[in-house]
């Protein structure tokens, strides 16, 4: 009898403890120890398919395509089309007209200046002795970032921490309220911050910056990772004219000697895929030194490629430093998810890897091969259009600037002259139009009435803020592009500049691929969801449900 009841009370005491830890787990919203978001700069959509057969099995391209979700289809739904807009939609889930982030740079209707994306004169540089390059903050971002939701969610329990080579790759995704933000300084060859997030450099980061990892990519030089045929069969020639020569004007093609700057020139790492090879060493750094992923809520590394981006500018998405690129690049991201797998424990961290845009042809190759393109440059439109309207109306500098294909009309001047504004403006349509490389242009107060395709429309809508906005948005003819007189460039409506990669992996996430369209809005909200926490304060994006499990 005894042994009877002995067993009775062991089996009830054996169910009370299942159901207290179903509870306690029915009880407990899951989530992933970590979530890294991959910005890679400039990355066309069609990367990730037309250097497949080149990616390692083992690489990260091949890992997120074959065991994640992409989401084919998804697109910029704003002008303009570069960085800081780019980090900030991913980020907000919002465009320029909500967020204010209208341009790496803008002229500002307010200050009556040009203003840059995260410039803030309040705050000084922490981690050399470089002025300029640390006074930054994302003041002026409007609205939150999904990190700032994830800080909030928490009550500033979880970690956000961004890193970049360019300042606004870091800065803006990882908002108003994260724990830290490092980007590169090619003047002292460190990862600077600035006030705004701390007064002096934690240890770990001292001691990273001073290995001058720089130098040791520097000595490897830039070879080529891949036999000579491979670059052959899938690029253009290796020496262009219309090929920038970032390196030196008789560096004319690969291999490049970069020893030559060991201690001296340290910005031209930005140029090269070491530079991604040094980002992955700052997050793991990060990664291990700030116990990320170790908490008891979610984390968030914010990580921004900026390398794609110079590379792409300088030699074009045809080039043989392009491709060298993005198969280093692989490899780099598949070392990450190694480490990712290691520290934090597969399926236990979450990412989504996206682009802030993609980039365009150059417009020599294009002609080579009888495709439509050509250059614009804002600086001569300005001067150009300046020097017509003093002809038309007897006053100088009517235009205050040119800048990603906005035209700011010099309102002061036309107030206190009283000159026809109107009038002005119309000269101006005028004046465009008579261009070649011009398509329209779009008065973007009323550009919601503009007799042009609702897609571009809605682009330009989306774009506009009436503090940080032009007047006129210039819709170029297709392969036009504001770019100097070599290499290549992005920010207009046009599929090669707004069609992106959006690929998750991870905790939470389905394998597959979809082919609706989705938008550059949808990351956040679709990442909030997945968290449970409220999107961001701006956001217009739709959860991608397809994604999750």
């Amino acid at each position: 009898m005894r042994r009877i009841v002995l067993i009775a009370v062991t089996c009830f005491c054996f169910l009370q403890l299942t159901a207290q830890k179903t509870n306690t787990a029915a009880n407990t919203v899951q989530r992933p120890k970590l979530v890294v978001g991959i910005v890679v700069d400039q990355m066309r959509w069609d990367y990730l398919y037309r250097f497949y057969d080149l990616y390692k099995a083992n690489g990260g391209f091949k890992k997120l395509l074959g065991e994640g979700f992409s989401c084919d289809n998804t697109f910029v739904p704003y002008l303009p089309t570069v960085t800081a807009c780019g980090h900030t939609c991913v980020y907000t889930g919002s465009v320029p007209a909500i967020h204010g982030i209208t341009g790496n740079n803008w002229f500002d209707n307010n200050l009556q200046r040009p203003v840059y994306c995260v410039e803030d004169k309040s705050v000084q540089t922490v981690g050399s002795s470089s002025v300029a390059e640390g006074q930054m903050s994302p003041n002026n971002v409007f609205v939150t970032t999904i990190t700032d939701e994830l800080r909030l969610a928490t009550n500033f329990r979880s970690k956000v921490i961004g890193i970049s080579m360019k300042d606004r790759g870091a800065i803006i995704p990882a908002g108003h309220s994260a724990n830290a933000a490092y980007w590169y300084d090619g003047k002292s060859g460190n990862f600077i911050t600035s006030t705004y997030y701390t007064k002096d450099l934690p240890d770990w980061m001292k001691a990273f910056n001073n290995k001058k990892l720089v130098d040791s990519f520097y000595a490897k030089d830039w070879n080529t990772v891949l036999p000579k045929e491979v670059y052959e069969k899938y690029c253009d020639t290796d020496d262009n004219a219309y090929e920038a020569k970032p390196f030196g004007r008789n560096a004319l093609t690969m291999p490049y000697d970069l020893k030559q700057f060991q201690g001296k020139d340290y910005s031209k790492i930005t140029v090269t895929p070491y530079a991604n090879d040094l980002l992955l060493e700052l997050a793991k750094a990060n990664i291990s030194s700030e116990h990320l992923g170790k908490n008891d809520v979610t984390d968030f590394l914010a990580v921004s490629f900026s390398s794609p981006d110079y590379v792409g500018h300088s030699f074009g998405p045809n080039s043989w430093e392009l491709l060298d690129t993005y198969v280093r690049l692989d490899e780099t991201l598949g070392q990450l998810f190694d480490y990712l797998d290691k520290t934090i424990g597969k399926d236990q961290y979450t990412v989504f890897l996206t682009a802030d845009h993609s980039g365009a042809h150059i417009p020599e190759f294009l002609a080579k091969h009888n495709i439509p393109g050509g250059r614009w440059d804002d600086g001569e439109i300005t001067k150009d259009l300046n020097d017509y309207l003093k002809k038309q109306f007897g006053q100088s500098n009517l235009i205050n600037a040119v800048m990603e294909h906005d035209v700011y009309i010099n309102h002061p001047i036309i107030d206190s002259l009283k000159l026809d504004e109107k009038n002005i403006q119309q000269s101006i349509v005028q004046y465009l139009l008579k261009k070649d490389i011009v398509l329209n242009v779009v008065d973007k107060h009323h550009a919601a009435e503009a007799t042009i395709p609702a897609k571009i429309r809605e682009m330009v809508v989306n774009g506009y803020n009436p503090q940080r906005s032009g007047d006129l948005q210039i819709i170029m003819k297709t392969g036009v592009m504001d770019a100097g007189k070599v290499g290549m460039s992005h920010g207009v409506w046009n599929p090669y500049d707004s069609h992106i990669p959006l690929v998750f992996y991870g905790w939470g996430i389905k394998h597959g691929s979809l082919n609706r369209e989705t938008y550059m809005t949808d990351i956040s909200a679709t990442i909030a969801s997945l968290l449970h926490i409220q999107m961001p304060s701006g956001c217009i994006g739709k959860t991608i449900t397809e994604v999750m499990k």
